[in-house]
């Protein structure tokens, strides 16, 4: 693989391991980033913390110890709703945040996000051919990928998620204009368990364009999670170089 696509963006090497939080509470939540310490800087929470309640204090016990904070709740509603959350949201010290939506929500949401920075949400990396057939978009994967990253960026959008196997393309058609976010990221090979259908290496997702990769499972579910931490780190850096 070529190495022309790989992020030029002036990131600091160690914030583009995102970790995901996919815990049930705020206390093991708080327990997994003291355990990880300084081997992971930037904290993806989701949806599973977000029910758990005590998802802001969460988010100011974060940035109270200089950690970056990606909001992932796929804002999906009115146009002004998802604006007025956006909003809402910009106030609290947030770096990334999600939405879904069509072309209206996400004007809303960029007209609304202040220095947040807003990512559209491409395709999730939980579905395949099947679940796309099934939800009625009949066209190809990398063809709805690459038309709703066209529209994030002419709408006013900072990036998008994408699976790492779309990243590529999107980087050959629009360039490094947009933040890209590469969920679904396995050091090793799939369990049959799980549920990420559109996976790919650290290595692939960086070497196809991905600025910030997330990583949940294989980091949570380590013996040593600090050390698997860190070895993800090791090869993110590599290949900076």
């Amino acid at each position: 693989m070529s190495d022309t696509f790989i992020s030029t963006k002036p990131i600091p090497v160690r914030e583009r391991l995102i970790m995901a939080l996919d815990v049930p509470s705020i206390p093991e939540a708080q327990a997994l980033v003291e355990e990880l310490g300084d081997a992971v800087v930037f904290y993806k929470v989701g949806m599973e913390l977000f029910m758990s309640g005590d998802y802001f204090a969460f988010i100011e016990w974060l940035k109270a110890r200089n950690k970056k904070v990606f909001v992932d709740l796929k804002f999906f509603d009115i146009p002004a709703t998802v604006g007025r959350a956006i909003k809402a949201l910009s106030s609290k010290g947030v770096d990334l945040a999600t939405i879904h939506g069509n072309d209206s929500i996400m004007e809303a949401a960029a007209q609304a996000k202040g220095d947040l920075k807003v990512l559209a949400v491409t395709a999730l990396t939980s579905l395949d051919r099947g679940d796309l057939d099934d939800l009625g978009f009949q066209c190809d994967v990398k063809q709805l990928v690459l038309s709703r990253a066209k529209r994030a960026l002419q709408i006013g959008c900072d990036g998008i998620v994408s699976s790492g196997l779309e990243v590529s393309m999107i980087r050959e058609e629009l360039g490094q204009k947009l933040l890209v976010i590469t969920p679904g990221i396995r050091p090793v090979d799939n369990r049959e368990d799980d549920d990420q259908k559109r996976a790919v290496s650290v290595e692939q997702a960086i070497q196809n364009g991905a600025d910030y990769l997330v990583v949940g499972r294989p980091i949570r579910d380590a013996a040593d999670r600090k050390a698997m931490a860190e070895k993800i780190q090791s090869q993110i850096a590599a290949l900076f170089v």
